[in-house]
């Protein structure tokens, strides 16, 4: 429905996208709260279940749940992709006027999406719900915060510190990256193509109910890396400030060396001294080497045409779009 008037009077349907992964005990009461909460303030719906590779009964709870209530969607991709390819596979398939993404584990309320839209009609492109309190172990807050950084520098300060897993946007935003095709994405990122206001609101965060998070440090640093070589120039101007500073440095070294040896004519530099400066300068060099070399790798995979996800199964409800 990207032919939509762009106007909040408009904005009455609402296709609400989860990124599965192992949550075979939360999801039937994520979709009934979901489905209440909507029923209740009057909305069409419907519920887009992408099983991103889940190692439990995810898929077999999702076909359970699109047999028993209408209006669902379960995709079930061949593997596990990552929860934002999972996120863009449900998003375009998505058939509503607004796109609500909220993870699978019940730490965002339901509840809350109504007061999303209500705040995205005030003519908002996209509106982030952020917790108050997040309900996180120590070192995934602390993950958390590099992502937040990284953001701030791939989308800017104001989007970067608004962004959250739990976002309600216009489904028109799909123009700008409908045809993106490159396997390691940020959500996040390719709204911020077409969005032009952003607005937030603060969200209740619980506890998760049951299972562990799939993000692991080593996952969100990974991500963090990505989004900074994959949408950013940053990396490249370091490397470029690196090398002019280790060449002023190195331009220090030698007039110190030349200027002492005309002054002292026994002076001779040291084995350390020249070993401690070559060391120095190849490693800077690898550095600077090493960051080129991810863009290019970069540049390698987007031409190979890599799709970001393929799905292995599709099954609809009775009531679900066509």
């Amino acid at each position: 429905m990207d032919s939509l008037i762009d106007t909040g009077s408009a904005l009455r349907s609402i296709s609400v996208v989860v990124p599965v992964y192992n949550s075979e005990n939360t999801l039937p009461e994520l979709v009934e709260r979901i489905s209440s909460t909507l029923e209740a303030h009057g909305y069409a719906f419907e519920i887009i279940l992408a099983n991103d590779g889940s190692r439990d009964r995810s898929w077999e709870v999702i076909t359970d749940i699109i047999n028993r209530r209408p209006n669902i969607l379960g995709l079930n991709l061949m593997r596990n992709y990552s929860q934002h390819n999972a996120l863009l596979a449900g998003i375009l398939k998505a058939k509503h006027d607004i796109i609500v993404t909220i993870d699978d584990d019940l730490q965002n309320p339901p509840e809350e999406i109504p007061r999303l839209v209500s705040k995205l009609k005030e003519g908002y492109d996209i509106v982030f719900g952020v917790p108050g309190v997040r309900r996180h172990k120590g070192w995934r807050n602390v993950s958390s915060r590099l992502l937040k950084t990284v953001l701030k520098v791939v989308l800017g300060a104001e989007m970067g510190k608004q962004s959250s897993a739990f976002r309600a946007f216009r489904s028109i935003l799909r123009r700008g990256f409908e045809n993106f095709t490159d396997a390691q994405l940020s959500i996040d990122v390719l709204l911020s193509w077409g969005a032009s206001s952003v607005a937030n609101i603060t969200v209740d965060h619980k506890e998760r109910k049951a299972g562990k998070s799939g993000y692991t440090f080593r996952k969100l640093f990974a991500l963090s890396f990505n989004m900074l070589t994959g949408y950013s120039t940053l990396p490249l101007r370091i490397a470029s400030v690196v090398g002019f500073s280790t060449s002023l440095i190195g331009l220090s070294m030698f007039l110190y060396v030349v200027i002492r040896r005309l002054l002292q004519t026994n002076y001779v530099p040291g084995f350390a001294f020249l070993a401690s400066e070559i060391a120095l300068f190849a490693g800077l060099q690898l550095f600077a080497i090493g960051v080129i070399g991810e863009y290019v790798a970069r540049l390698h995979f987007r031409t190979m045409g890599k799709p970001p996800y393929v799905i292995r199964d599709e099954n609809r409800s009775r009531g679900a779009l066509d």
